[in-house]
């Protein structure tokens, strides 16, 4: 086995594995539910929440946290196939733990 060719291959790998997570990274994610709508970004931290006004009342805060937190779960969930499909596809399925 070639082990110089080995390492120059472990190389271009670990460089589009770079370039994919740097486009992983800024990618952004929206979940909606309703009249509320959550975007993150690859790295799952919150851009922005929008929330249609006529839906902004005390006697509407619990449906209103539930309508948060799951358009926040589907945009989580989106951000994460992304990653792993685009992961796998870089990494022929290999995974690496702390490496990639």
């Amino acid at each position: 086995m070639d082990l110089q060719r080995l390492l120059r291959e472990a190389q271009k790998m670990q460089s589009k594995v770079s370039k994919v997570e740097k486009e992983l990274n800024e990618a952004e994610y929206e979940g909606k539910n309703g009249p509320v709508s959550i975007k993150i970004n690859g790295k799952h931290e919150v851009i922005s929440v929008e929330i249609e006004e006529d839906v902004l009342s005390a006697e509407n805060k619990d449906m209103l946290q539930d309508m948060i937190l799951l358009a926040f779960n589907e945009a989580n969930e989106k951000a994460n196939k992304e990653r792993d499909e685009k992961m796998g596809a870089v990494t022929a399925g290999v995974s690496i733990p702390g490496v990639f």
